[in-house]
Parts: structure tokens; C-alpha cells; sequence
């Protein structure tokens, strides 16, 4: 009977040690106050999870996702300059 065995090498991306580059980090802070309205969703509606809802939770998780269209609302409406080096 063969053994199967994967060798490290080629299973581990090697490419996993780089930090991210200027352009991703701007992206990444581009998108954070729609990052940031997500999250306030998901805790609005974990706080749900495990009891029975009232009127304030309701509202609570309302204005959350009421607070994420808005952020993907002004994250599509933003205006994207390209730089001369082709990044945005």
C-alpha cells in the first residue's frame, strides 16, 4: 500500500510572509465606515440571538442596517481618481 503524503513545500503559499501594500491599505481605510456600520449590525443582531425581541432591539438592528445602506450608499457614490501608476 503507497503512503500519500503532501509535501510542505507545495502545500504553504509562500507568498503569505508580505505585508500589505500602500494601495490595499488605502482601499481597506477607503471602506472602513462601511466596515464599522457592519459590524455594528452583526452586534445588533447577536444581542437578539439568545432572547426574545422587543421594541428597542428592533429599532437597535432597524438603525444598524439602516446604517450600512447609507455606508454602501457614499462607499458607491465616491468619486475614484486613478493615480498616474494605475492604482486607485
Amino acid at each position: 500500500m503507497k503512503t500519500i503524503a503532501a509535501l510542505q513545500a507545495t502545500v504553504t503559499a509562500t507568498s503569505l510572509d508580505f505585508e500589505p501594500s500602500a494601495a490595499e491599505l488605502d482601499a481597506i481605510e477607503l471602506e472602513m465606515p462601511l466596515i464599522r456600520a457592519e459590524v455594528e449590525l452583526l452586534d445588533a443582531q447577536i444581542m437578539t440571538i439568545d432572547r426574545p425581541t422587543n421594541e428597542l432591539d428592533v429599532r437597535r438592528v432597524r438603525r444598524a442596517h439602516n446604517r450600512v445602506l447609507a455606508a454602501r450608499r457614499d462607499l458607491s457614490n465616491r468619486t475614484i481618481t486613478v493615480q498616474p501608476g494605475g492604482a486607485a
